[in-house]
């Protein structure tokens, strides 16, 4: 046992002592020959597992999971792919995609939890709920996954089902939801009495703000009455389009930076004269309104041009870079974290609502009628 332990603690020591060193030069990985000293421990450490570890171990699956647990627990942004999963990143992107419709919150060491069910999907569809943990994805635990990896096994470039394993309350389920492609509208605009509408951003990528700008524009210039912009479920898209959409309500040189190690700041601004100066705006959230949408919400707030309608999101706002390790490995490392114009950070905090709903009552009717007594008030 007094050995078992000693070679554990060589391993973890290692394996520790690897990763920061390879952290702080993680970039030029594929370019520069790793340390000679670093490879003599791995050699060594390996040699000890195999000759006098009590079990026979393969080593390189024991180094997989100790760089899984190291990486995976800086934060729920970052995530180091095993060969599987790296292969499946490469080929998911930039490709059309076929998803269940989940949006999910994982911390490091805890099942990934529902937070929100993606409207018109399987899942919706299906009798799966926010609040349920997800166990297993095609019968691999998901545990040990990081969020990013999670997300590349719920999704897949074909409409096979995917076989889930939910925990709810105390009770073990089991389903087996399709996969349907993703909204090919990353936008859709609903007419509401009393409102000048409500605008429901799916997806924060292009084309959405293009399309917004072509359509919707010049008819909502003439009104006078609240817009609505329903951001509820909205967790893909990129931080540009984030700028692009609030441009259209706001102009300002700076609306929030990200910091990067060292503290080296990237601004972001909204530098065009905005169409929708002066439309009155209502924005609704929920604990599955991540990244750029979060942005969106917060930065409206922070100047005030909205109010905010719902509920504290997560906080995942964050630039992530991939960097391949050359062996068929690769890690998700985040490598910058936003903050509002004045400092406030978003990152793990999310943005602040103005008007809170209760748990129980989440419905589009709650939702709208907290917004009409809000402006009815105003």
């Amino acid at each position: 046992m007094k050995k078992t332990r000693w070679l554990g603690t060589i391993v973890f020591l290692f394996t520790l002592a690897f990763l920061l060193f390879e952290r702080a030069s993680v970039r030029s990985v594929t370019a520069r020959s790793e340390s000679p000293k670093n490879i003599y421990l791995l050699e060594a450490v390996t040699r000890l597992i195999r000759n006098d570890y009590l079990e026979e171990k393969d080593p390189l699956k024991i180094m997989t999971g100790s760089f899984k647990g190291l990486v995976n627990s800086l934060d729920s942004y970052s995530g180091y792919l095993d060969a599987e999963s790296t292969a499946r990143y490469e080929a998911q992107r930039g490709s059309p995609l076929f998803s269940p419709g989940i949006v999910f919150f994982k911390k490091f060491g805890a099942f990934p939890q529902i937070v929100g069910l993606i409207e018109g999907s399987p899942a919706e569809k299906s009798e799966l709920k926010a609040g349920d943990l997800i166990t297993e994805v095609d019968e691999k635990s998901t545990v040990e996954m990081s969020r990013p990896e999670l997300d590349l096994w719920l999704n897949a470039l074909e409409p096979s089902p995917v076989r889930l394993k939910i925990l709810r309350e105390e009770k073990t389920l089991n389903f087996q939801v399709a996969r349907a492609p993703f909204s090919p509208q990353p936008w859709m605009f609903l007419e509401q009495q009393g409102m000048s509408g409500i605008l429901k951003i799916s997806r924060l990528e292009t084309p959405c703000v293009d399309g917004i700008k072509a359509e919707l524009v010049a008819r909502l210039q003439k009104s006078a009455r609240p817009l609505i912009i329903d951001l509820r479920n909205c967790d893909r898209g990129a931080m540009e389009e984030a700028g692009r959409l609030i441009n259209l309500f706001l102009q300002a040189e700076t609306i929030g930076y990200f910091v990067k190690k060292g503290g080296e700041k990237e601004f972001l601004s909204a530098p065009e004269e905005a169409a929708l100066a002066k439309i009155p705006l209502a924005v609704w959230v929920n604990p599955a309104t991540i990244g750029p949408a979060e942005v969106v919400a917060a930065v409206l707030r922070d100047f005030k041009r909205a109010k905010i309608i719902g509920f504290p999101t997560v906080g995942l706002v964050a630039r992530r870079d991939y960097i391949s390790l050359g062996d068929g490995t690769s890690i998700l490392l985040t490598s910058g974290v936003f903050h509002l114009r004045e400092g406030t950070i978003l990152w793990e905090r999310g943005a602040e609502v103005d008007t809170k709903l209760d748990p129980s009552d989440q419905d589009f009717a709650a939702y709208l009628k907290r917004t009409q007594e809000l402006f009815s008030t105003s």
